[in-house]
């Protein structure tokens, strides 16, 4: 099959979850001897036409000069091309700037869409924002000839909301076993005396309700938060926990390994998210083996199950902090980690979205 892949900045990845997946994806279609190409911005890193088997076509991408609004034109630019390029199969990852040019989607290919999380719920939005991506999602969700959700949640909301049936594949992670205790000695934490919460700086990933409940803990145990605080967000939460020198704002990290050996080290890892679908945090998580407290959603019980403790406010984080420890729970992270293994892992997830493929186009070639 000849197949394309639209919605993200590019590969390889050098921003976030959508781009790992095709990064992940495309070389994985390759290897299985399909024709690929993915739409890369005209500033990704990688000028090449070509990365590991897979085709790279650059189209011009203003959103550095333009913000936001500049996804909307790199999303039109790389439709436009794709109707010149004859595809079996166009993928689309998430819908936020690309469903507004459905009707230019060209007619031969299969429009298979991963409709990413309930973006309009996202409280960083303003309301007339919030108006627009639930208005982009209902295109998308009815123009594309098939959906792909990434959680149960996605995937029950697509059926309620708009009567689609949709395929669930959710993301993967990499099972992560080898621990160093001393690469979070250069943290100033030990083993088990501390916990852990990362995410992005927004309100629907419970940060502040998090950090409340650490507040009201007597035993002022660290705490660290791992994510970019510099934002107006940030700086709300950096002023309001300033006298709580337990709580520590760590900023991003982004060298995987050290992430692996704190989450993994950690007593308690938090995960605030309550919005969008399978989150590849919690999965990375589960693959680094760390005693996951978990925001009470459908979301995030969809994933864990009942291998987590979960909580809903500041006083049920107080009531965590205050009772758990992780050695004595050992077969939750055996359960989360043995779910990595089993469920989401890559090849298994590649496989999936392989076979809906192969199956749709099959459909395709028979006329059913």
């Amino acid at each position: 099959m000849k197949i394309g892949i639209i919605g993200t900045r590019g590969v390889p990845n050098h921003y976030g979850g959508f781009e790992q997946f095709a990064e992940f994806f495309s070389v994985y279609l390759v290897e299985k001897g399909h024709e690929v190409y993915v739409y890369n911005s005209h500033n990704h890193p990688h000028q090449e036409k070509t990365w590991n088997g897979v085709n790279i076509i650059h189209q011009n991408d203003p959103e550095h000069k333009m913000g936001t609004f500049g996804q909307f034109i790199y999303d039109y630019n790389c439709i436009l091309d794709s109707r010149k390029r004859d595809f079996d199969i166009l993928l689309q990852l998430g819908y936020t700037s690309n469903s507004v040019w459905f009707f230019l989607l060209p007619k031969k290919p299969i429009v298979i869409t991963n409709m990413d999380g309930l973006e309009w719920k996202r409280s960083k939005y303003n309301r007339p924002v919030r108006q627009f991506l639930k208005f982009a999602e209902r295109l998308a969700a009815v123009s594309s000839d098939y959906l792909v959700a990434d959680s149960l949640g996605i995937q029950s909301f697509l059926k309620k909301q708009y009567g689609k049936e949709s395929t669930y594949i959710a993301y993967g992670a990499h099972p992560f076993n080898q621990p160093d205790e001393s690469i979070i000695a250069q943290y100033n934490v030990e083993k088990g005396r501390y916990n852990m919460i990362m995410a992005r700086f927004e309100p629907e990933n419970n940060l502040d309700m998090v950090l409340e409940g650490v507040t009201l803990q007597q035993e002022k145990t660290p705490i660290l938060v791992v994510g970019n605080h510099n934002t107006k967000y940030g700086a709300y939460l950096k002023d309001k926990y300033a006298g709580h020198a337990n709580i520590r704002f760590m900023g991003g990290i982004y060298n995987l390994l050290h992430l692996d050996n704190l989450r993994y080290f950690s007593n308690l890892y938090f995960h605030g998210h309550s919005v969008g679908g399978t989150n590849p945090s919690l999965l990375e998580a589960m693959a680094s083996q760390a005693l996951i407290a978990a925001h009470n959603n459908d979301f995030n019980r969809g994933v864990l199950k009942d291998n987590a403790f979960y909580f809903a406010n500041p006083k049920e984080v107080k009531n965590l902090l205050g009772t758990i420890k992780k050695s004595d729970n050992l077969r939750l992270v055996e359960n989360n980690y043995t779910a990595i293994e089993n469920d989401f892992n890559w090849e298994k997830i590649n496989g999936a979205y392989l076979k809906l493929f192969e199956d749709c186009f099959a459909q395709s070639q028979t006329g059913k």
